[in-house]
Order: C-alpha cells, then structure tokens, then sequence
C-alpha cells in the first residue's frame, strides 16, 4: 500500500498544544485525514518556545502532513469563523483545562448544536469528571499520580520519572483510537460524540505487571526493583555490562534459561538443582546475575547480543538516541524517513506506526508554517475573499 487514505474526507480542527493532542491528529493526518492546526496568532505552545530551541525537532515531528491557520478566538469575529468551520469539520480536537473552551463560549454543547454529527475530542491529564479534574497535569505529574514513578528507579534513592513523555503519548494514542471508534460509530448512528480521555486512564492500564507484584505479594506495595523484575520472581531479567555499553537479557520460559546457559559455555547450570526452576533462579537472583555479568562484561555489547539472540534468548543492546536515528532496520521498515529540515538540516522524522503496520513508506510532509493555509482555509472553505482575509488581518482576527 503506498497512500494510506483511511481517514480522506474527513476535516480535523486541530486546537492541539505540545504533545497530547497534537500526536492524536498526527496519526490522523497520516491515515489521511485533512487535520487544519488552528493557532493563536502567536503559535500554539510547542512553536512558541522558538524555531531555534529543542522544541524544535517534536514540533517538526508531530506536525507533519497537517495545515496551519491562525485565528484570534478572543475575539467575536474569531468565534464566529471556529463556529463556521465547525459547521464544515468532522472533529474538533482539544487537550486545553477542563474548561478553556467552554469559557471562550465553545463548549462541547455548543459546538455540536452547530453540527450534530461533530465528534469533539478533549484529552486531559485527569479528565473532564472526578475531584481531580482540575488538577494541572504535565506528562510528569501524570507518571506521578500514576504510580509510574513510584515503581522506577531503586529503593535507595527517589523515585524517578521514566525517561521518555509516556503520559502525553499513551494518552495520544488512546485519543486518536476513541476518534476512529466514535468515526466508525458514526457511521451505525449519524450522530456525533463528546470524547474524555484522560492521559491517567491510558497510562493505568502500564501498571500490569507492578499490580500484580502487589497482589501476588499479599498486598504489599513493591519496591523500586532497578531493571528487575518489579515482583523480583524472575532471573534472569536485568541490564548486564558490558565492554562497551549494556544488555537487556531476560528468560521468561525454560527453554530461554537452557538456551543461555549453553551459549555462555556452562550448560551443566541446567541439572544445578539451585537453578533448576524459575522459582528457584528467583530466589538465587544475586548469584544467577553474577553469572550472566561474568559472560557478558568481557564482550563487546553487539556480540552479546549477536550470541544470544542466534541462540534463542531474548537480548537486547542498550542504545542511545544517536544509535536508535540511525538504525538501519526503522530506515528499512520505513518507520524513520530522513528529510532535509530548513532550520534543523538533516534529520530523521518519525512515520505513523499504524502506517508502517500497512507498508506505507512514503516521505514525510514537513510541517506547516505559521498561518500559511489561511487564505486556502478561509477561502477554500468558507468562501472568504483575499480582500476579507486581509481585512480580518488588519483586525487582529487571524
């Protein structure tokens, strides 16, 4: 498949800030829907830190494929054009407080009183109902009311966050996939719907495993386990050094366990009645990851994982971010497509996985200027004239 046009004939408005939101209509436009980013006249939040800045790079990410226009909505002649490209739009999307669009007078209520067929889509860190609904949220305080947090790192020292903005991609995610369910619905009821996904929600569902630690150790709440397991009743499951770097290696069946320790030259680890079940392995994790470091700490990290992985055992090498742009398989798989940036030269964008999932490999659309689709939009869409456009203009309306 070489376009995919899953989404064509639909028109997003996207009121998206930093990652939230915008990922969920990234994934949109993507799929081929017409995702129309509407902006303050100065930028919605991520393009406002600057064209220079590190923000730079997930801007040019998430923003691809889609068109920008600018539009003041403190305004009444700002309102009224949200309010006529509603009138034209399938989905309206938001990931402001709980209550920015209703006091700017565009409520859910509202706006699908305009067009009943609207599905409006609000991401959250909370979400719109609850006694927490009106706590701020950033993808850091998610992680924290999430437990995340309170279950990475080790005991010994705080809890830390996990490295990457989980909360505000999960959360995403999950909103692009109530979007397409409430599309297809749509289609069986003609009617519209008021979506609510808080980033909490998409995030609980990560806690498996940790939830149950707890309930397997009589309720007791677990500790900060490292790269552990975080119930501590499997070995091997760690990072290992190595000559250059480390490894992920982690048995989960018997026949990983066997497969090891015959790679590493000590198949006679199989019948040691100290290691002979996974039970066991757990109760001698100390000793079991002093034998797999004694293997791997005197090779290199890439003929680890070459050895292992030809053997059966699941392994991984820890890699940087420098590694991971260059990997040569997400090149090949299309899921990294290396586009010449004006500001930021040559980088490596990300595709939609769900696109990759259909063999799509086409290159990417670099983001949209500011504002540069207002006379396609308003003129296009709403049959304004260059003339009015430039008077709305002039009136600080777009």
């Amino acid at each position: 498949m070489s376009e995919m046009n899953a989404l064509a004939g639909i028109t997003v408005l996207d009121l998206g800030q930093i990652y939230n939101g915008p990922y969920a209509t990234f994934l949109m436009a993507m799929a081929g829907a017409r995702v129309i980013k509407v902006e303050s006249l100065t930028g919605e939040t991520l393009r406002g830190r600057g064209a220079t800045s590190s923000a730079a790079y997930p801007f040019a990410m998430l923003n691809q494929a889609k068109e920008s226009i600018t539009l003041n909505l403190k305004t009444d002649k700002g309102l009224q054009l949200f309010k006529q490209l509603v009138a034209k739009a399938d989905i309206v999307l938001e990931n402001f407080g709980p209550d920015t669009m209703t006091n700017l007078g565009l409520s859910a209520e509202t706006l699908m009183a305009i067009n009943p067929r609207l599905i409006y889509a609000a991401g959250s860190g909370y979400g719109r109902s609850g006694e927490h609904r009106d706590y701020l949220a950033m993808d850091i305080t998610v992680q924290a009311m999430t437990g995340v947090m309170s279950t990475t790192g080790v005991d010994e020292l705080p809890p830390m966050k996990a490295g990457p903005a989980i909360s505000d991609f999960f959360g995403g995610i999950h909103l692009y996939s109530a979007v397409v369910t409430a599309l297809l619905a749509r289609e069986h009821s003609g009617k519209g719907a008021v979506l609510d996904m808080a980033m909490q929600d998409a995030v609980l569902p990560t806690l498996a495993t940790v939830i149950g630690a707890y309930y397997y150790h009589d309720r007791n709440v677990p500790g900060r386990h490292g790269n552990r397991h975080p119930a501590l009743t499997m070995a091997p499951y760690n990072v290992y050094p190595t000559r250059d770097g480390h490894v992920a290696i982690i048995c989960v069946r018997e026949g990983h366990w066997h497969a090891l320790v015959k790679a590493i030259g000590q198949p006679e680890l199989i019948d040691n009645e100290k290691f002979q079940t996974m039970h066991k392995r757990a109760e001698s994790m100390q000793e079991v990851d002093a034998i797999v470091t004694a293997w791997t700490s005197v090779r290199d990290k890439l003929d680890v994982l070459d050895i292992l992985q030809a053997a059966g055992v699941p392994t991984a090498a820890v890699r940087n971010v420098e590694e991971l742009l260059n990997d040569s398989h997400l090149h090949e798989r299309g899921m990294l497509r290396d586009v010449q940036h004006p500001l930021l030269g040559n980088i490596a964008l990300p595709n939609s996985p769900i696109n990759v999932a259909f063999g799509q490999v086409h290159e990417p659309a670099l983001a949209p200027e500011l504002g540069a689709q207002n006379l396609e939009v308003y003129g296009g869409l709403l049959g304004l004239s260059p003339e009015e456009c430039a008077k709305l203009g002039e009136e600080g309306v777009i």
